[in-house]
């Protein structure tokens, strides 16, 4: 019994040493700074701020209570994107071009300005309620992070709402900002949090000027460019975003 109990002791020391060793070889393959398989790299998703009890924005223009939080949320938010701080941490780029940077995989990356007043009546800054006081709300949009991801192959990624399902009249009108609602080259690529630390991600902001009010009004919004995918049924955050907005006087 003896000798079958130091057989196993001495069996599984080795198997331990043989899984540290070949998990310690694989740690020593990866880099820190990038993915190390990434043949294919997938089309991004689609996320809106605010963002505090899903994806239903329901308030009464009458009754500030219901969308303070939305407000509170907004500025919260944007804070990262005043106009001094982007000024201070960041560097102005050429728009229309990707802002490609060589060197070392470890070198400390640069990130272009995105200043909170290019959003304009979407900024918070002039109307401090984001339109949410008058019923016409503001939707801050943006894509999720991929590192080295080049989206719309060298052509802005645009954005365009309406309505998901329904009367298509509960819609009437929607500005977008910066611009015409698109997705600068020049915040693309993405390195990385270890070497892209002052990154912040570009944003569109949707401004639903005339929407039906004291109804739910279902709206999707979508990327729309080159390589990018919006259309997949069971992924409604691919390439898009589906969100509920009701307005009440």
């Amino acid at each position: 019994a003896g000798l079958i109990l130091l057989f196993y002791l001495i069996l599984y020391m080795f198997l331990a040493g043989m899984f540290s060793f070949c998990i310690y070889g694989l740690l020593l393959t990866l880099s820190p700074y990038t993915p190390t398989y990434r043949d294919r790299v997938s089309p991004p998703g689609v996320m809106i701020r605010p963002y505090l009890h899903g994806f239903t924005i329901a308030f009464n223009v009458s009754e500030p209570s219901t969308w303070t939080p939305y407000v509170n949320s907004m500025h919260h938010f944007l804070q990262a994107y005043d106009d001094n701080i982007q000024e201070e941490k960041n560097i102005e780029c050429p728009a229309g071009q990707y802002f490609v940077q060589d060197g070392a995989e470890s070198k400390e990356k640069k990130a272009c300005q995105f200043k909170r007043s290019q959003l304009q009546n979407c900024s918070g800054i002039e109307d401090p309620t984001f339109g949410y006081s008058t019923g016409q709300p503001c939707i801050l949009l943006k894509m999720n992070r991929i590192i080295g991801y080049r989206p719309g192959y060298g052509t802005p990624v645009s954005v365009n709402c309406a309505i998901q399902k329904g009367n298509e009249s509960a819609l009437k009108s929607v500005d977008f900002y910066p611009g015409n609602g698109t997705f600068d080259l020049m915040y693309y690529p993405y390195y990385g949090k270890l070497t892209h630390v002052n990154y912040t991600s570009p944003l569109v902001a949707l401004h639903f000027t005339d929407v039906k009010k004291n109804d739910f009004v279902p709206i999707q919004c979508r990327l729309n460019g080159e390589g990018i995918v919006n259309n997949v049924t069971n992924d409604r955050f691919l390439g898009r975003i589906i969100f509920t907005l009701s307005i009440g006087m």
